[in-house]
């Protein structure tokens, strides 16, 4: 439960209470606190603010219904339990996709008073206990009910992405620009800083990350906020989504040895990201024409792209979770939430798409990602001029991860891992409009002609496992090319 801000939350009750009626983002309350109920009323006022254009719904209690006084409540979100559960753990376990949900405390004119803070719905309705409700007039109804409404809610997500929802509402100007690295944003587009205020201001509002309000402030959005937050946590809704780094002694999760937490934005902080986290990574001395050279485990250019590939793609609606990177002895994975929108094996040569596709644009325009579909391409090749393992990409539990692996001799691999890459080197071939030979694929692995056969055997394997195909049927073992299995 939260008791910050309480001039604010004063001024907004008094605001609310003078709607002609309740609207199907308010609801007011006076004593009714049964957790059922305010589940579906959750779930019901979520959906109508989405419908209604509103980033938040409120559940007031201390106000009368039909009245709209002031009146007091006896409720106390902090002690309220559903069953032997915390109230509001329980609402915030049981809701679907999982909000964040706010309890305010505060006492106007010598009453006490409850405000719930119910985020709009965003990529899909919000559903209590597995069902979708709606708000009709004052009465909540299932969904399902109304079918207009229903698509016309799905139709409202399409219109508006996570990227250009508020983040943080009714900021001055001195505000924003406490709260913003607007340095950082000037430097990533290699722009001169205006020298007052206003001018800083109206750069940002161009670029949507920030929106002037009706009231003469600014709203953050989350465009905004993501990418040049100086601290995460001034933004509640977006807190969990900074990148957590760990790093483990050994092969497993048994041990870890140091953590960190980003804590500004992704285009803000990006640099000082990687920087820290190829500091953490072990490093090879490579011994060259008599000359020692100190070179990482695992090619930076794939940690990069590999970590910004992370952050563009996630699942923002999933909340409680944010990117991940994990490093182990022999393996470094990078965790985003959300499930992939291209099938894993068709990752590298599938026409690209974007789930945050505003947030993709910007930081491919100040460099952190590359241009579309190109940074899988990249990640494929350092590994194979790097003569590694081949990357695996997985996905788990709502979660999609890639995961590189440290430098191994051939013989070291086992079949899967020579299948799998003998697969991704056919589709970079594909990709460059070539096709796979046992000579590219030798030299993929750093085979000598003279062990050919190892190679040829390899191929074989992969032909037998089906993931790629003749280039022509009948083609001359001598010169015998092959394609991914799909082409």
């Amino acid at each position: 439960m939260n008791e910050e801000k309480p001039e604010y939350m004063e001024r907004l009750v008094r605001e609310l209470t003078r709607l002609p009626s309740e609207t199907g983002w308010v609801e007011f309350k006076v004593n009714n606190a049964e957790p059922d109920m305010i589940g579906k009323r959750i779930s019901a006022l979520s959906n109508s603010a989405t419908l209604e254009d509103q980033e938040l719904a409120y559940m007031v209690w201390g106000v009368e219904d039909e009245t709209h006084a002031i009146v007091g409540t006896t409720f106390d979100p902090a002690t309220a339990k559903k069953g032997n559960e915390n109230l509001e753990a329980w609402l915030v376990r049981i809701l679907a996709p999982r909000l964040n949900i706010r309890f305010h405390a505060l006492t106007i004119d010598e009453k006490a008073i409850v405000v719930l803070e119910i985020p709009a719905a965003k990529n899909q309705p919000t559903r209590f206990e597995g069902r979708e409700w709606i708000r009709v007039g004052s009465t909540t109804q299932p969904l399902g009910d109304h079918r207009e409404k229903e698509a016309e809610l799905w139709r409202q997500f399409d219109r508006r992405p996570f990227e250009t929802l508020i983040a943080l509402a009714d900021c001055e100007g001195d505000r924003v620009v406490s709260l913003l690295d607007s340095p950082a944003y000037f430097a990533g587009l290699d722009l001169p800083e205006p020298a007052d205020r206003a001018g800083v201001l109206r750069k940002l509002e161009e670029d949507r990350l920030i929106q002037s309000n009706d009231a003469g402030h600014y709203d953050i959005t989350n465009l905004g906020a993501m990418l040049y937050a100086k601290r995460l946590s001034d933004f509640p809704a977006l807190s969990r989504k900074a990148v957590r780094v760990i790093v483990y002694e050994g092969a497993n999760r048994i041990r870890t040895v140091r953590e960190q937490e980003g804590g500004r934005g992704y285009a803000a902080g990006f640099e000082g990201l990687i920087e820290w986290i190829n500091g953490q990574l072990p490093r090879n001395e490579v011994i060259r024409q008599a000359l020692r050279e100190d070179r990482p485990l695992y090619p930076e250019l794939a940690v990069r792209e590999l970590v910004a590939n992370a952050l563009i793609h996630q699942d923002f609606s999933i909340d409680g979770t944010g990117p991940m990177v994990e490093i182990f002895e022999g393996r470094i994975e990078i965790t985003n939430p959300g499930a992939p929108l291209i099938a894993i094996d068709r990752l590298l040569n599938h026409a690209p798409r974007s789930r945050n596709e505003v947030l993709a644009r910007f930081m491919r325009r100040i460099g952190i990602c590359e241009e579309r579909g190109s940074g899988v391409d990249k990640v494929v090749f350092e590994t194979e001029e790097h003569q590694l393992p081949p990357p695996v990409w997985e996905q788990q539990d709502g979660a999609f991860r890639a995961i590189l692996f440290a430098p191994k001799e051939l013989r070291e691999m086992d079949k899967h891992e020579k299948i799998h890459a003998c697969y991704l080197h056919a589709c970079l071939r594909y990709e460059m409009r070539e096709a796979v030979t046992n000579t590219s694929l030798r030299e993929r692995f750093g085979v000598a002609q003279g062990n050919a056969a190892i190679v040829s055997r390899i191929i074989k394997d992969s032909l037998e496992a089906g993931v790629i195909k003749p280039f022509e049927e009948g083609q001359a073992k001598k010169s015998a090319r092959y394609l991914p299995w799909w082409a």
